[in-house]
């Protein structure tokens, strides 16, 4: 029998690599609906090319051109927050989240409501809502399966193994294209050198968090929220060819560790298939040519983002929502070019330490931390300038 799957962010890097897999596997799989931001040229193409049976655009003015787009085509076009959560909820039992930001908080919220499957591509989610969507998930009967390389490696080390035998988790981390320089030099650096990832091919926005290490120190919120593991027993480590892709250490002193090429559609794949697996296409990693693989502890003087999110996770309650809104809003100042590179942690510091919230009890209260944070930390670049 196919599996009935949909992707909401269809249009994005994950969602595209979702479908390139899907396109590749026709058989196994019944595409019910795909969802994009605005890119309405890209979503009808891609509708068509896999049979998806709904189409939704988030932004509702579009939805005429969606409507022509996907004329006679027997493809059903949808707009607006109701119809994403009819995506997310609908008859799929695998559903992608990768929407980026907060947009994506209320359809995967809708899809782990419905009992579904979620292969969680958004780091949004578990960062500002994680105990919100975790217990929503045990009440529901939902299964959330990490779609970040990182969490899908520790997925695959724990295959199901008791929690109580696991003394940490290993995050490994590329350390950016910034690895080496000092804190003096990363000040001079640019929005075009930041975006340029040594090893992954991503986004600006991913990518800076990459050069801040920021990143890392999302998975680490994330990975306590998936994993149930306190942030105490999440360790970080720099791993520069980015090969091993995180780790697992048990009480007996084994440690698991799982490798693969830099391609997404392999944790992807993993998520889409599971709990079998499935062929990707992809380049075999071949470890006489890797020949090396090298380690390193993370430097938090030079990339005080690691901190900030430890200190976020362990105060708990808002500081996770008001460290990735601030995040987002410094690194989208950075790429306009209103802030240095070094500024971004310094202004997300400030923030925290600014932002006396009480703790999310719905999605709503996520998304209205999450516009005071950005508002606040404006008014920070205001006085600024």
């Amino acid at each position: 029998m196919s599996r009935k799957v949909s992707i909401l962010g269809a249009t994005g890097s994950v969602g595209q690599s979702t479908l390139d897999l899907l396109a590749a596997d026709r058989d196994s799989f019944e595409v019910v609906a795909l969802t994009a931001a605005s890119n309405v040229r890209q979503l009808a193409a891609d509708a068509q090319r896999v049979g998806a049976r709904l189409a939704v655009i988030a932004d509702e003015q579009l939805l005429p051109e969606l409507k022509d787009a996907l004329a006679g085509t027997g493809v059903r076009a949808a707009a607006g927050q109701a119809a994403l959560a009819e995506a997310a909820a609908g008859e799929a039992e695998w559903v992608m989240a990768a929407i980026v930001g907060c947009a994506g908080l209320e359809p995967v919220m809708a899809a782990i409501t419905a009992g579904r499957t979620v292969a969680l591509a958004n780091k949004e989610a578990l960062v500002t809502a994680g105990g919100l969507m975790t217990d929503a998930a045990a009440r529901n009967g939902a299964t959330l399966l990490p779609v970040d390389s990182e969490h899908n490696a520790i997925f695959q080390c724990l295959a199901g193994q008791d929690l109580d035998r696991v003394s940490r988790l290993i995050l490994t981390a590329s350390g950016g294209p910034f690895r080496t320089r000092s804190k003096a030099e990363m000040s001079q650096v640019t929005p075009a050198q930041a975006v340029a990832h040594p090893n992954w091919s991503m986004g600006a926005k991913i990518s800076v968090d990459s050069a801040t290490m920021m990143n890392k120190g999302l998975e680490l919120i994330e990975a306590h929220y998936l994993f149930g593991i306190p942030g105490e027993r999440i360790d970080i480590l720099v791993h520069p060819q980015s090969i091993v892709h995180s780790l697992v250490e048990y009480a007996d002193g084994s440690l698991l560790a799982q490798l693969g090429p830099s391609d997404m559609r392999v944790p992807i794949a993993h998520t889409l298939a599971w709990p079998r697996r499935m062929a990707t296409g992809v380049a075999r990693l071949d470890l006489v040519q890797v020949a090396r693989l090298d380690f390193e502890a993370p430097d938090e003087e030079r990339f005080p983002a690691l901190r900030l999110a430890r200190e976020a996770l362990r105060s708990g309650g808002a500081a996770p929502v008001v460290l990735n809104a601030a995040n987002e809003a410094a690194v989208a100042a950075f790429l306009a070019g209103a802030i240095h590179f070094t500024d971004i942690a310094r202004l997300v510091g400030e923030t925290l330490e600014t932002m006396v919230e009480p703790a999310p009890a719905s999605i709503a209260d996520v998304i209205a931390i999450d516009r005071r944070t950005r508002e606040v930390l404006s008014l920070q670049l205001e006085h600024a300038t």
